[in-house]
């Protein structure tokens, strides 16, 4: 293309539009699935354009109270793990880019050893029974509420923000406080957008804690309703009720298409909040590249 080669050109859009299309084709098609009749989806013939137009499946779910009760689960773990991920990365990664903090490579390297190395499921699960932790809503929003990983990102930008900005507000009288809130965090956006989006997407996709520690399906996230759906069956979604069975009798709705609409609600709110925060995604390549 530098060169101005039509040939490679086609070449390289042909490759990208084949890249695009196997990457949201598996969501296209589980779409079409769930909204085509319920015959033609549960006999998979479907491929391109949906077979019918059928929005039942949908309804059923959006009427069970279980999926809200963990959908507003999911939205209290992502919130406060958000916002106290943002705020032990921003403060622990101020501190240890300060130059004058005492122990400072000692507080590093105790970061960076439990970062690649882990006690392990048994030790963790121990110390959740100890701590009383164990089938509650909290062991969900404490364990989610720091990142080593964020935390060295964070380090690593404010390393970036020339020491002199941080003596001069100094030498007028600025304590830490005054330095970290009024300079340092307006400065920190970008990293601070990274470290949510990333939160927020890691949270919402995330399961296997409360499988661990969540016995209780009352507390459980939105991922933890789709895997008991999906792959333990233990939620028959064509058996909410009387009715509900007689309509689907009627319909020929299937416990498959019900699955693919499961799929959809489940994906649907982390699909559109991408494009909002796609341009922090680049930043933190970005960033993460800065060496602290």
């Amino acid at each position: 293309m530098h060169n101005g080669s039509r040939f490679w050109s086609a070449v390289i859009y042909l490759v990208m539009v084949f890249v695009i299309f196997i990457t949201i084709y598996p969501m296209y098609y589980i779409f079409i699935l769930s909204v085509s009749d319920p015959i033609a989806a549960a006999s998979l013939r479907v491929y391109v354009i949906p077979e019918g137009f059928y929005l039942r499946a949908y309804s059923i779910l959006l009427a069970n109270r279980a999926l809200w009760r963990s959908f507003s689960y999911t939205l209290l773990y992502v919130s406060t793990g958000m916002f106290l991920t943002l705020f032990t990365s921003a403060t622990c990664g101020y501190a240890l880019s300060s130059p004058k903090l005492a122990g400072r490579k000692f507080f590093a390297m105790f970061l960076l050893i439990p970062m690649y190395f882990s006690g392990g499921l048994i030790p963790s699960f121990l110390l959740i029974t100890r701590l009383g932790l164990y089938n509650t809503v909290l062991v969900l929003i404490i364990t989610g509420s720091y990142s080593i990983f964020y935390i060295i990102l964070a380090k690593s930008f404010f390393n970036s923000i020339p020491e002199a900005l941080r003596e001069s507000a100094r030498i007028d009288g600025a304590n830490n406080f005054t330095i970290f809130g009024r300079i340092y965090i307006p400065l920190s956006t970008p990293v601070l957008g990274v470290i949510a989006i990333y939160t927020v997407v890691g949270i919402w996709n995330s399961w296997f804690g409360s499988m661990i520690y969540q016995p209780n399906p009352d507390i459980q996230p939105l991922q933890m309703f789709l895997r008991r759906v999906l792959i333990e069956q233990t939620i028959d979604l064509a058996q909410l009720s009387a009715q509900e069975a007689e309509a689907m009798a009627i319909t020929r709705l299937s416990n498959l298409q019900l699955r693919y609409s499961m799929i959809i609600i489940t994906t649907l709110p982390i699909i559109f909040a991408y494009p909002f925060f796609q341009r922090y995604f680049v930043k933190g390549v970005m960033i993460g590249s800065i060496k602290g």
